[in-house]
Formats: structure tokens, C-alpha cells, sequence
């Protein structure tokens, strides 16, 4: 595992690199699909791959563990073989998952106490289980365990989650390193900085994961709700002290414009459920703006679904076509969508890197933002 820093912005902190991992390279900056269950909803894998041209995806921890369930995993051999997608993949803790289940698991010292979604059946997830629970799986890259809190938070809370997200990470750091790869490619883990919307404690958060050295590093806790100034300050912040000799990676987020604003800001990888799950209810992003193809404006327009075909993966469906399937609830419409939207979220941060390289990021991400966020 490796990272290579290839090019700076001259007006901003936007950088390209390549990632270097067992299964691939990863030309940064990158959006990672969400494939939660080992599966990209509404996408087949090797469309992925030919069409989307998609370089890494995300896998759940959580999911993964209660359903198939890890000894499953281990037995094909790892997540790769399972899943037949043999380019690099990360996997989430599981941390912000647990986050969600607010009502049914109960959070200490030695971890969390929760039940499952599914069957209401009991687990704890530890540091060293969760840690474990990823060995096994075997994605390339893996996050420590960490709490996420809500927002808004209490401060006091938000600095007791933090601290105990610190010392979960050291307990993560002595069972990674004292355990061992599982099959025949290295891992890496990223620390997870947390301390909601306060600067200070973002700042000590930081610190704190830098000091570890690791591979790279994970900013968590501004996707909950935050306003999207609050997420830029607190992003601006935490690059300004982690490595930038290492990958950083900003946690589901987000929209083409926070992705464009906060690749500005340094950040290098992003994941988010957003395009597919937009996607299945007739929203389509586009280099003009977003479409939502349930409005009856649409059932006569002929024109393909993004006037740039470079962020297209077919420009054969109309976007009357596509709205005839929806108003059908036919599953094609939401597969087309589904595609469309990752193909346009690679595209654009494909695009990002090339004018990072070309030296005029900034421009053309100031002449972006403002289509990128209009209702068409």
C-alpha cells in the first residue's frame, strides 16, 4: 500500500495521486460506489467495471457480518473472490451504521452492545472484534472503529465520543498489528477523526490520527446533517493538519458540489449512497444541473439525459424513455438511472484530476458549482 502525490492546484489544496493497493491502483481524486452488501444496488459488477469504469468500492462491515455472515466470506476466500469484483475495495467499521440504531444498542467502554436490524438478534462490536471481522473479510482498505455522533451534538458528548473513538483506535492499532493478512495481498487501515462541528476538538481529533502514522487517514461525522458551511470549515481544518503524504478520505459525503468544493479543500476520496439512491427515485445529476424524472415536463423531451456525452455511459435513452419507465415502475428505469448517475459522479471527479494536473482546477470548479446544484 502506497500513495504517490502527482499534482498540486496552484488557486486551491486540490491534489492528484495514485493509491497503490494489492488489487489495482486508484487514480485520485476518487468517488468509491457504495456496494453496502457486497453489491451495488440496481448495478451488475461488470458494468462496473466497463461501463462506469469504476476504480474502488465500498462494503459495510456491519451488513456483511450478519448477512452472509464473516465464516462465509473467509470460506470463497475473501470478499473479492465472493463478490467476483477483483479491483480494490474498503470496508466501513461499521461505526456509523451502529450510529443509526440509536434505539436498539447501547454504547461503552469495551464497545457496543446492538441488535440487529434483521432479527433483533444480539451482538457487540468491539475494536478488536471489528478489526477482526475486516481481516476476514479482506477488503484493501479498512476503517478503525469509531463512534459517530449525531448533530447537533452537546459539546461535552461530542468530546467524550471523540476521546473514546482515540482510545478505541489505539485498542484497533495493538490487534492490527499483532494480527495478519488472510490471504495473499496487504491491508491497510485509516483512523477515523471525529469531533462533530467544533473546531477545537476537530483540531485535537486530528492530531491525535496523525500522530499514528498510518496509511491514511478518515474524516467522519459530516455527513449526519450538518450544513454544508459547517462541513467545509471543519474539512478545511482537519487537511490543514493530517499527512499530505497520505490519502485523506471524507465519509459519505456527498453531492457534485460538495465533492468539487471539498476536493478543493484536499480531500482525495469520497463515497456516498446518494447517486443510486437518488437514481431509484428519478433523480438524475448532470453536467447542466438535476433532472428529477418524475415531472410530467419531461414525458415529451427526447434529448439524452446529459447534453456532455463524456459523462454518459449510453446516450441511446431519451429522457422521455427514461420517464416512461419510472411512471411504469419498470426496474430497467432505475438501473439505466442508477448507471448514469455513477458514470456522472467518476466523470466528474475524473475531471477534477485533470485540471488539478493541467493547473486550473479552480476556475473550472467555480464555473461548475453554480450548474451543478441547479434544478432543471
Amino acid at each position: 500500500m502506497n500513495f504517490q502525490l502527482e499534482a498540486q492546484d496552484i488557486g486551491s489544496a486540490a491534489r492528484a495521486g495514485t493509491l497503490l493497493t494489492g488489487h489495482g491502483n486508484i487514480k485520485t481524486p476518487i468517488f468509491m460506489p457504495v456496494g453496502t452488501a457486497g453489491a451495488v444496488k440496481s448495478v451488475y459488477t461488470g458494468d462496473l467495471v466497463n461501463d462506469t469504469f469504476a476504480q474502488i468500492i465500498l462494503g459495510n462491515t456491519y451488513h456483511l457480518y450478519l448477512r452472509p455472515g464473516t465464516d462465509i466470506i473467509e470460506k470463497a476466500g475473501g470478499i473479492h473472490k465472493f463478490t467476483t469484483w477483483d479491483r480494490p475495495m474498503l470496508t466501513d467499521s461499521g461505526g456509523f451504521q451502529v450510529h443509526s440504531l440509536q434505539h436498539i444498542r447501547k454504547i461503552n467502554e469495551e464497545g457496543v452492545n446492538f441488535q440487529s436490524h434483521i432479527d433483533g438478534s444480539k451482538h457487540m462490536f468491539s475494536p478488536e472484534i471489528v478489526m477482526n471481522i475486516q481481516r476476514k473479510i479482506g477488503a484493501d482498505i479498512v476503517m478503525a472503529f469509531d463512534e459517530c455522533t449525531n448533530y447537533p451534538c452537546d459539546k461535552n458528548y461530542a468530546k467524550e465520543a471523540m476521546l473514546r473513538t482515540h482510545r478505541w483506535l489505539d485498542r484497533c492499532i495493538d490487534f492490527w498489528d499483532t494480527s495478519h493478512d488472510l490471504y495473499n495481498y496487504n491491508q491497510a487501515m485509516f483512523p477515523i477523526v471525529q469531533g462533530s462541528t467544533y473546531s477545537e476538538l476537530r483540531k485535537e481529533s486530528a492530531e491525535y490520527i496523525a500522530e499514528k502514522g498510518a496509511w491514511g487517514n478518515a474524516i467522519g461525522g459530516l455527513s449526519v446533517g450538518e450544513p454544508a458551511e459547517e462541513m467545509y470549515a471543519m474539512t478545511q481544518e482537519v487537511c490543514a493538519i493530517l499527512p499530505k503524504d497520505k490519502p485523506r478520505y471524507l465519509m459519505g459525503v456527498g453531492t457534485p458540489v460538495n465533492i468539487l468544493e471539498n476536493i478543493a479543500l484536499g480531500v482525495d476520496m469520497f463515497d456516498c449512497v446518494m447517486p443510486t439512491r437518488n437514481a431509484r427515485n428519478g433523480q438524475i445529476f448532470t453536467s447542466e444541473g438535476i433532472i428529477n424524472l418524475k415531472n410530467a415536463k419531461w414525458a415529451d423531451d427526447f434529448s439524452y439525459l446529459d447534453t456532455n456525452g463524456d459523462s454518459m455511459v449510453d446516450n441511446r435513452f431519451s429522457k422521455a424513455y427514461l420517464r416512461h419507465l419510472f411512471v411504469s415502475n419498470e426496474a430497467l428505469g432505475k438501473q439505466i438511472a442508477s448507471m448514469h448517475n455513477l458514470r456522472f459522479y467518476l466523470w466528474l471527479v475524473e475531471e477534477s484530476r485533470k485540471h488539478i494536473i493541467k493547473g486550473d482546477f479552480t476556475s473550472w470548479k467555480n464555473k461548475m458549482i453554480p450548474k451543478l446544484g441547479t434544478r432543471l
